[in-house]
């Protein structure tokens, strides 16, 4: 369906900042068709009152496990390595495909209801999650978590190398091109050199990015520098992993070298702050590395240490806690926030079509109630939507120009379906 929304705020993210009051803006068969004052047409199209509302890009949420809601607070307040191999991953091995599925359906309803028209996934099961987001509507790039710490060299009978293959042969470009594929070392800590290196070019003769795990804690640092001489961004690099493109998520403990490393192979760093400070792995330097021109993004991480997917709260933090830790409020403005979660997500995950709100781009597009009582009086509207704005101020949610979400009804799920079921999944796994 056609859409006309009219009168309304437009934050465009676009190269010139504009910022366009009483603006109209036409979306035609998935295409933002054009963007103006008045804009006359006589075609069916299902209008939009847009007063009292602000237009923008849809949130990218860079760094997911999206099925990890069916884990969300249970298993809290512990650090990263007794969180994720004493309570996750004995949970983890009881998931079916089932289980994914409809916690993946339970988190892109969360995502859809605050905002957020794409993300970038790693898990398993991926048949599970890519039938949720065909289902549902929204954007993804999916790649199949790998482990494995097996010497190698042939991995070809390896069971995750031959699932991430196969569902990059069977997805990468379905649902209309929503949703697409790439390949996912976990993390140096669970994977081989040699798995790495095989991983690497099975992702380099399939055409697909890299999606990893890149520092996150103190111990995973002094580790590899204990093993290898080396920092974990420079293993990797040795490894040729970032020959490939690459989205590297947490990047919480990166030196001033590995920043210019990740630079010269145009790496781009997933910023995850809440999950970064709930399991107390430390703050990323992400002043430092904007500083450096890296392309900085924004990710959740799972719902299991987050505990949610509002993109909201990582855009708030990214910009609060950088300004506290360096106790200079300059750092990270609220543009530079609203960035990360648009346009850097966008150029990260090579999605040139999204991430700003300008003629001929995808009409992934979002509507905020201003109307609210915490956004009064509004001086500047960057500023209200990083320090104020809240996750249920998201009033309709639109991915290739169809609505999937509009005034708490999600057009694409059912909501009460999803919920019978995510009590059947938590009842199966514990009890």
């Amino acid at each position: 369906m056609n859409c006309l929304i009219r009168n309304t705020t437009v934050l465009t993210m676009n190269e010139q900042n504009e910022i366009l009051n009483d603006a109209d803006v036409l979306v035609k068969d998935g295409i933002i068709a054009k963007v103006g004052r008045n804009i006359a047409y006589t075609g069916n199209a299902e209008v939009i009152d847009g007063q009292g509302k602000l237009l923008m890009p849809g949130l990218i949420n860079c760094h997911c496990h999206v099925p990890m809601t069916v884990l969300r607070s249970y298993a809290d307040d512990m650090e990263l390595q007794t969180w994720l191999f004493n309570h996750i991953f004995p949970v983890e091995a009881r998931l079916t495909e089932d289980d994914v599925y409809w916690g993946s359906m339970l988190g892109i309803m969360e995502m859809l209801a605050t905002g957020t028209t794409c993300f970038a996934d790693m898990y398993y099961f991926l048949d599970g999650i890519a039938s949720a987001v065909e289902r549902s509507g929204i954007r993804a790039q999916l790649s199949r978590g790998q482990t494995c710490n097996d010497p190698g060299p042939d991995f070809s009978e390896n069971q995750a190398m031959k699932e991430s293959i196969d569902f990059v042969k069977k997805w990468n470009g379905a649902a209309g091109g929503r949703i697409t594929a790439a390949m996912a070392p976990h993390a140096i800590y669970t994977c081989s050199a040699a798995y790495i290196k095989a991983i690497a070019e099975n992702a380099e003769k399939l055409g697909v990015p890299i999606h990893v795990h890149l520092d996150e804690t103190l111990t995973e640092h002094q580790d590899c520098l204990k093993a290898h001489g080396k920092t974990p961004a420079a293993y990797l690099c040795e490894l040729g992993l970032f020959d490939l493109k690459t989205i590297a998520a947490h990047c919480v403990w990166i030196t001033d070298d590995d920043m210019d490393l990740l630079k010269e192979k145009d790496v781009s760093f997933i910023h995850c702050p809440a999950s970064n400070l709930k399991l107390a792995s430390g703050i990323a330097p992400v002043p430092a590395a904007v500083s450096k021109g890296l392309n900085v993004c924004i990710g959740t991480d799972g719902a299991s240490s987050n505990n949610n997917l509002n993109m909201w709260e990582e855009m708030y933090l990214a910009s609060i806690i950088h300004k506290g830790s360096s106790r200079d409020p300059r750092l990270i403005t609220a543009y530079d926030a609203l960035r990360m979660a648009t346009v850097n997500g966008a150029k990260a995950l090579g999605m040139s079509g999204i991430g700003s709100v300008k003629e001929g781009n995808k009409a992934d597009l979002i509507m905020i109630d201003m109307e609210k009582p915490h956004l009064k009086p509004l001086h500047n509207i960057c500023s209200a939507l990083v320090y104020s704005a809240q996750g249920s101020d998201v009033c309709m949610t639109m991915v290739d120009g169809r609505i999937l979400y509009q005034d708490g009804e999600f057009r694409t799920i059912d909501k009460e379906e999803v919920y019978f079921n995510i009590e059947r999944v938590r009842r199966r796994l514990f009890g």
